[in-house]
């Protein structure tokens, strides 16, 4: 199983003043202990819940990690999903094809429906109905697919029209960067997966399994190899996580189906512990 440090949380120690040489420390420290991946969020305030009120700080998900990708090597680089309803369609492609150059080919495209209605109706994004926002993900899936081809014919669809899809320069990872569809819904996302992803994102809950059934239920239908696709899930970790508890979690999501595992911390305002914590379990999950 490989592992991906999911940073969902920027309410660090040393405060912003620090953020931006303790970030560059950070992800250098994750390539060290040979973890693979590193997402962030695409999201403006932090989300509630267990990782914090809205007014703790969250930085700007393409800013940082074009940042990251001048500190680090090898490490994939993406967000832990965009949400379909922040981005023109065109605009993520361009700079999903600039992260691309410009990390020497680490980019994958993460993206998703969204769902913060606070968010947006703090911010003034529009938030429309479930089902926009999921015919909005597929427009933009089919705009993604020709912004990354040969063509620059016109786009014309439901939501989203335009008139030459000229994408220069082109990304280095060809035909495109992968793309990665996060969510469990099984009667849209996992549809939208079979049909267009490389990479799906799950949570990895009790209902984890049958999600991935689901998945290989919707390949079929449209014909496409289950197998082709990377099934990948996000869990967290917080003070109390031990080396044997998160080494057993990742055996039994590993046992479930799973490849690749983001993990995201909460609690924790010092990221090198996260680091040192998915280094010890790194060689133990490697062996499965």
């Amino acid at each position: 199983m490989e592992l991906g440090i999911h940073i969902a949380d920027f309410t660090w120690s040393g405060g912003d003043a620090d953020l931006r040489p303790k970030l560059a420390r950070t992800v250098r420290d994750v390539e060290a202990a040979g973890i693979s991946r590193i997402t962030v969020m695409d999201h403006f305030w932090q989300l509630g819940r267990d990782l914090g009120p809205y007014d703790h700080e969250m930085l700007e998900a393409y800013t940082a990690l074009g940042y990251i990708a001048a500190h680090t090597e090898t490490a994939l680089l993406h967000t832990l999903v965009a949400g379909v309803i922040y981005h023109e369609p065109a605009v993520l492609a361009k700079k999903i094809a600039t992260l691309d150059v410009l990390s020497g080919g680490r980019a994958v495209l993460g993206i998703g429906a969204g769902w913060n209605v606070d968010e947006s109706k703090g911010l003034g994004i529009p938030f429309p109905s479930t089902k926009e926002r999921f015919e909005r993900l597929e427009e933009a899936l089919q705009i993604y697919a020709q912004m990354f081809s040969d063509s620059e014919e016109p786009f014309s669809g439901k939501h989203y029209q335009l008139e030459r899809t000229l994408n220069s320069p082109q990304s280095l990872t060809r035909p495109r960067p992968p793309i990665m569809i996060g969510g469990g819904g099984e009667r849209k996302t996992l549809r939208l997966v079979a049909q267009y992803a490389d990479m799906c994102n799950i949570a990895g809950t009790p209902e984890a399994a049958r999600k991935l059934d689901v998945l290989k239920s919707h390949c079929s239908d449209v014909g496409r190899d289950h197998d082709a696709i990377e099934k990948t899930t996000m869990i967290s970790v917080n003070p109390s996580t031990t080396k044997e508890s998160l080494t057993q979690q990742l055996l039994d999501l590993r046992a479930v189906g799973f490849t690749v595992a983001y993990v995201y911390f909460t609690g924790i305002d010092d990221p090198g512990r996260v680091v040192d914590l998915l280094g010890s379990v790194l060689p133990d999950v490697q062996q499965a």
